[in-house]
């Protein structure tokens, strides 16, 4: 069960102190994503976010895949549970670009304002998820907490401000929610009838078992 923790200070580290840091990640990792430390001090590395989106997102609708709603050239879909995608950035990227990337990346129309990312860690036998402010650097706490996922992982998630905020939704938007509400209820409602039809015919022959003259 995930849990709400404080955000962590940023401690500044010193070019050497980097450079060391980044040594120590490179011969831990085990899927080739390694940092590299440029002259000017700033590093590039690998991220991966992993995708929990509740809501449909808009996408162009060459680019969509799924169970989708369509309005003009752009496509309400459902993105698939559990997808993680990866990201080359820098240690001067913000988690505002790092938004705006993973959104570019999918050819995703929805204002980034949406979105927010977070950072996932274990400790104590205890998940802890915090929110990252949009001036924080994805990669320097990727650097420091080194390249196992297990100890720290990054998921997007939509803005929790506890309702929708409706008034961020393009009309095209909200109108193909409303489809895709639609098209779900239908398929909802034919399942239900389904099931109560087995059911009723299940009652009606045992209740021709029980009745039936012997």
């Amino acid at each position: 069960k995930d849990v709400e923790k404080e955000r962590e200070p940023h401690v500044y580290l010193s070019k050497e102190e980097v450079k060391e840091k980044i040594q120590s990640y490179n011969s831990s990792v085990t899927d080739k994503l390694k940092m590299t430390l440029n002259a000017n001090g700033i590093y590039t590395g690998f991220i991966k976010v992993q995708m929990e989106l509740c809501r449909p997102i808009t996408v162009q609708s060459s680019q969509s895949q799924g169970r989708c709603a369509h309005s003009n050239n752009e496509t309400a879909f459902y993105l698939p549970d559990g997808c993680v995608n990866t990201l080359h950035i820098s240690s001067a990227n913000t988690v505002r670009e790092v938004i705006e990337a993973l959104l570019k990346k999918f050819f995703v129309a929805d204002n980034p304002a949406k979105f927010a990312l977070y950072k996932r860690c274990h400790k104590e036998d205890q998940v802890y998820t915090c929110k990252l402010s949009d001036r924080e650097h994805p990669l320097y706490l990727r650097l420091v907490a080194g390249p196992r996922t297990e100890m720290l992982s990054f998921v997007l998630r939509e803005h929790e401000t506890g309702e929708v905020m409706w008034e961020a939704f393009s009309i095209p938007e909200l109108q193909n929610f409303l489809r895709i509400l639609d098209k779900e209820e239908n398929e909802q409602l034919q399942s239900l009838k389904k099931r109560y039809a087995a059911y009723r015919d299940k009652l009606e022959e045992a209740l021709g078992g029980v009745w039936k003259p012997g």
